[in-house]
């Protein structure tokens, strides 16, 4: 494999344990996937967009610093950087709140050339988000056209319920395009409100894609 090509949404996540602020680290799903493939010396590129402002620096900065290149982050000028805080409770579980606003998001014109030896992932609200569909769409299906490797991530949160009946087409386009569909019992719960995974499987996932990952973590006691 060439080279990895993440794409997904970047937030500057402030963490707190006891209502007090602990550390403030970059983050988002695809982020740290491509965060740890980065230190494990795999080329890879991030396709994101942050504010034109100091916090921007510094995840752009996180970025290179871990191996991940930087050059297709969109710098939107006069723009603040997504914040979220991680509210940490007794057993590490986060319940996180964000301050973004995704009906302004947009990426440049200037993403990466992807070819035949190359994978992308991506995921989450920012794969779906129909302000940006274009120019996701427009990557993944030259990806796709070119015989890459395309590994989506679901990762569907409840804060977007309210867009299921715009994104649901976006969803399952996504699909249709991929190597390797992934999601959790929480994305399939509120998706679908299915939780058996033949059901989901056969149902859902195997009309758009062969190749499935289903993650079921279990409640900590």
């Amino acid at each position: 494999m060439r080279r990895i090509i993440g794409i997904g949404e970047t937030v500057f996540d402030i963490i707190f344990r006891n209502d007090q602020p602990q550390a403030a680290v970059p983050g988002g799903s695809t982020f740290n996937a491509m965060i740890s493939l980065g230190r494990s010396g795999v080329k890879c590129d991030m396709v994101t967009e942050t504010g034109d402002d100091h916090v921007g620096d510094i995840i752009c900065r996180y970025l290179r610093e871990n191996g991940v290149g930087d050059r297709f982050v969109t710098r939107h000028k006069n723009t603040k950087t997504h914040i979220s805080l991680a509210l940490l409770n007794e057993r590490n579980d986060a319940n996180y709140t964000f301050y973004k606003d995704h009906a302004s998001a947009s990426i440049s014109d200037n993403c990466p050339e992807i070819n035949e030896d190359d994978a992308v992932l991506f995921g989450s609200f920012f794969a779906v988000n129909p302000v940006i569909r274009d120019s996701v769409r427009s990557m993944l299906k030259k990806a796709y056209n070119n015989k890459a490797t395309l590994y989506y991530d679901i990762n569907f949160r409840k804060p977007h319920i309210a867009d299921l009946p715009y994104i649901m087409g976006n969803i399952e386009e996504n699909m249709s395009m991929c190597s390797v569909v992934r999601g959790s019992i929480e994305d399939f719960t509120i998706l679908y409100n299915e939780t058996n995974i033949d059901t989901i499987y056969e149902k859902h996932i195997k009309p758009f894609c062969p190749c499935f990952i289903y993650v079921h973590r279990q409640t900590k006691q």
